[in-house]
């Protein structure tokens, strides 16, 4: 089976292109693949697949095989392979989610796409604002916003000395959340700029998060810490992200896609 491997500011999967492969156990290939030591090596697998309402579709399954709903980074790189494979002709399409139809907008330079801003929708407040929460016997806050996937917001002074390989699953699998739940941690820096590492439901900690980048532009604004366009750091990268609140309400982020490499797998080793 051929994939490409791709990367979005280091959040990075395998892809398939389900117009010309065929995918029978996704689950259990998202597992093999991603794998860093027996594997390909990624944050999980995304399906470049035929859609009836929209250009194409994308499903995304976390390394842990479970299927997720919507993927910022991953539907930049969806965008870029079409839009370079020749699979749509225009530079603005539709890719069909488990989160909705969502609308792209590739800027290209020499014919490839560069830099992709992806309409991700209106956001939805699923907490108090904000909403107190212990875990690991100490008391938190977070701000509770859905974009198709959930996400709660964390604020703190200082990120960088979190432990989140030790901290990450108690936050992931608090009662509170009984699906689970992706968990962003946010330093302010300015009212345009702020941090943030995020512990990914089925991944762990992943170097980049569309979605969470998102919620937590949507988190910070409403709370007042920032304005509704804001620069948002990952350990991979930027993200710009911008949140129409006083027009569309739509959520729109832009960042970068990169192809990393193209190769084969044995299925047989399923």
């Amino acid at each position: 089976m051929k994939f490409t491997k791709m990367q979005g500011i280091g959040n990075d999967y395998v892809y398939i292109n389900c117009f010309e492969e065929i995918v029978e156990t996704p689950e259990k290939l998202a597992k093999k693949v991603s794998d860093r030591h027996f594997g390909i090596g990624s944050d999980g697998l995304i399906l470049i697949c035929p859609s009836e309402t929209a250009d194409c579709r994308m499903r995304m399954f976390n390394a842990d095989g479970s299927e997720s709903q919507m993927c910022g980074n991953g539907i930049r790189c969806v965008g870029k392979y079409v839009y370079d494979h020749g699979l749509v002709e225009k530079t603005e399409f539709n890719v069909e989610t488990g989160a909705g139809i969502k609308h792209l907008k590739v800027s290209t330079e020499d014919g490839k796409a560069v830099r992709i801003t992806v309409d991700m929708g209106v956001p939805e407040v699923t907490s108090q604002v904000p909403e107190p929460i212990w875990v690991n016997g100490m008391e938190y806050e977070f701000i509770g916003i859905s974009m198709g996937n959930p996400h709660a917001i964390y604020y703190m002074d200082f990120i960088d000395g979190l432990d989140l390989e030790a901290i990450g699953p108690a936050f992931e699998h608090h009662e509170r959340f009984p699906e689970r739940t992706n968990s962003e941690f946010i330093q302010v820096v300015n009212r345009n700029y702020i941090r943030m590492r995020v512990w990914e439901r089925g991944s762990g900690e992943t170097w980049a998060c569309g979605t969470g980048a998102a919620a937590s532009a949507v988190a910070s604004a409403l709370s007042g810490r920032t304005a509704h366009m804001v620069e948002v750091e990952l350990k991979g990268g930027n993200l710009t992200i911008h949140w129409d609140r006083e027009g569309s309400g739509h959520v729109f982020m832009t960042g970068p896609a990169v192809e990393v490499f193209e190769g084969e797998f044995d299925i047989n080793n399923l």
